[in-house]
């Protein structure tokens, strides 16, 4: 194996892909653009839905390859272990109806082997086994092509897995829309087997999955039948922590280069609180908080520094996932006896590690650490309160000879007062004390039923299933980014966009809330543009030339050199990845709703469109 660092591993992937004839164009934000169905950008893949949906021609044609920043935090409680990471970066080969499964495995097996140093002997791969009977209603063929194709490269079909829709199926990623097989690769590490029925997908460590090809041909329909697409796409993933954790022969992802002066960083601040306050912790239970504090300060400071912003510490959506986040390193960095004021400082830690590969990290590291201080301390604040809050029931549950905690108290401890569940369960057991988890858990469950219900249809949707709506919605986005500047001014600047079938929602930079008159003069805008029914205009160009032509770029940077660029008459020029409308008059009309803070120094604007 060759053990390469994350920028060489980075570096030799895109130029390998460059020789096949793919061009290198830069990931997108971590904050997805338009899609209602995801909080953060969970895969390579959801930036560049439309052209995989065929709706636009990419600016960089139909051969793709990049690095992408991506958010997962669905198993944000399993972090800590030796594997699970809330952030990562996704390298990514993609293939807008060009080639198609030969191409696409051939080259994965050549860069595992002759690239990346992999002997074919350690190499198993997982197939579709296909689902259903022909002529039924959900019948897909197995993938037999793919597995022919791994043969003619030498692997034996007895390490050729032929597994289930739950094992190698991509998608849809809404209720009908494209998907297909995937193939995924596993490099066998040499440890035995755990059992007769160990395969690739097995959890116990002997075989560890290092790509994935997915073949996008099959259209879901409304009635639940598999039809061919009628166009081929190829969508890849390799992601790089657990990349170079294999090349580098390290136990775990934490033991790379990649997380190694983040680690350094978080000793030296458990040296400078010198134990004060930190808590008896086994090894164990100290290896997981250093790891818990390392990952999620991480996914933190790159959600902070993303250049399209918009998301700050919140309680509702991603703003709450944020939210969580940071509060859980504070949390575990208590535990670690790490002094106040310590996110900061990792923050900066990791721009540094990052910013050359990343320049936004070291661009909006400054506000970054002023919204970690200021989340870190209202935390503080919420701990110190909750542990009074806890002692005052602990002593009279000890005043009335009783015992434990009941659920419904920790659940008002934990919803009303901001109190971890966990840090309720460690004070009770050194008082004594015993906590009624179920009725916690009875009690949490409720909760989040009637959140469930009161938030449904919120996201319920992707683009596939909403592309008239949404593609309406985001025009109506450029007409309003256009009012803002021509009512309040050049610095009105869009920091971020949520689009779902209901409404659209929109974040500017504007010190102060807007008056009604502003209100009525940017929704009265946006109306005539669209009565005057103005022709959108779509090309492709280069960043150089559409800011030549008054273009603003505020995100343009994330497709590479090659953008497309859109004008609406004289109101708006702007560089985006679109779906647009072709003229205004298809909006219907604009209604503001709501306008009102977003966070510190930026306003949010949510409107709808008349239906049509």
């Amino acid at each position: 194996m060759n053990r390469l660092t994350a920028d060489e591993l980075r570096e030799t992937y895109l130029k390998f892909f460059e020789s096949k004839g793919h061009k290198i164009i830069s990931g997108a934000s971590v904050i997805p653009e338009n899609d209602p169905t995801v909080l953060f950008t969970t895969a390579g893949m959801h930036p560049l839905v439309p052209y995989l949906m065929g709706e636009m021609p990419h600016p960089g044609g139909t051969r793709l390859t990049d690095v992408q920043k991506c958010v997962r935090t669905g198993d944000i409680d399993a972090v800590g272990d030796s594997a699970h990471l809330t952030f990562f970066e996704m390298l990514g080969n993609w293939s807008l109806n060009d080639y198609f499964k030969k191409e696409a495995i051939s080259w994965s097996f050549e860069f595992l082997t002759s690239k990346l140093g992999f002997s074919p002997d350690q190499l198993s791969v997982t197939v579709f086994a296909g689902e259903g009977k022909e002529g039924e209603d959900g019948y897909i063929p197995a993938d037999e092509e793919a597995a022919s194709i791994w043969r003619g490269l030498g692997i034996p079909d007895e390490r050729i897995y032929r597994l289930p829709r739950e094992d190698n199926w991509w998608g849809p990623a809404g209720t009908t829309g494209p998907c297909g097989p995937d193939t995924e690769m596993f490099i066998d590490t040499g440890k035995p087997k755990c059992c007769d029925a160990c395969r690739p997908g097995c959890h116990c460590g002997k075989f560890i999955e290092i790509w994935n090809d997915v073949f996008m041909q099959y259209m879901k329909t409304a009635d639940g039948k598999f039809v061919p697409l009628g166009r081929h796409n190829v969508d890849t993933g390799m992601g790089v922590e657990r990349t170079v954790c294999m090349l580098s022969g390290a136990p775990t992802v934490y033991d790379t280069e990649i997380f190694a002066p983040i680690m350094a960083a978080i000793d030296a601040l458990r040296e400078q609180g010198a134990g004060n306050g930190e808590q008896a912790m086994d090894e164990e239970s100290v290896l997981r908080a250093r790891r818990i504090v390392a990952d999620h300060m991480r996914t933190a400071t790159f959600i902070l520094c993303d250049p399209k912003g918009g998301v700050k510490p919140g309680n509702v959506g991603a703003n709450y996932v944020l939210r969580r986040l940071i509060r859980r390193a504070v949390r575990y960095g208590r535990q670690l006896g790490i002094p106040p004021g310590f996110t900061p400082k990792l923050a900066e830690t990791i721009s540094n590690k990052y910013a050359h590969v990343y320049p936004e990290l070291a661009a909006n590291l400054s506000q970054c650490k002023a919204d970690l201080e200021a989340e870190e301390n209202r935390f503080n604040q919420t701990l110190d309160k909750g542990e009074a809050m806890f002692n005052k029931v602990a002593e009279q549950l000890k005043l009335h000879g009783q015992t434990q905690i009941s659920g419904k108290t920790a659940f008002k401890l934990y919803d009303t007062f901001g109190f971890p569940f966990e840090m309720t369960l460690e004070m009770a057991d050194k008082a004594g004390l015993t906590v009624d988890k179920e009725g916690f858990d009875e009690a949490n469950r409720k909760h989040q039923e009637l959140s469930r219900t009161t938030s449904a249809g919120s996201f319920k949707a992707g683009l596939q299933d909403n592309s008239e709506v949404v593609t309406r919605m985001h025009t109506a986005t450029h007409l309003l980014h256009a009012a803002l500047h021509k009512v309040l001014g050049p610095s009105a600047n869009q920091k971020g966009s949520n689009i779902t079938a209901e409404r659209l929602r929109f974040d500017f930079t504007w010190p102060e809330k807007m008056t009604d008159e502003q209100i009525r003069e940017v929704e009265a805008l946006v109306n005539k543009w669209i009565a005057d029914g103005i022709d959108v205009v779509k090309k492709t160009t280069t960043v150089e030339e559409a800011k030549k032509e008054g273009a603003m770029a505020l995100f343009g940077s994330k497709y590479g050199e090659e953008v497309t660029l859109y004008t609406i008459g004289d109101v708006s020029k702007e560089i985006c990845c679109g779906p647009h409308v072709s003229n205004t008059r298809e909006l219907g009309g604009f209604k503001i709703q709501k306008e009102q803070s977003s966070s510190a120094g930026v306003r949010r604007i949510k409107a709808v469109i008349s239906n049509m």
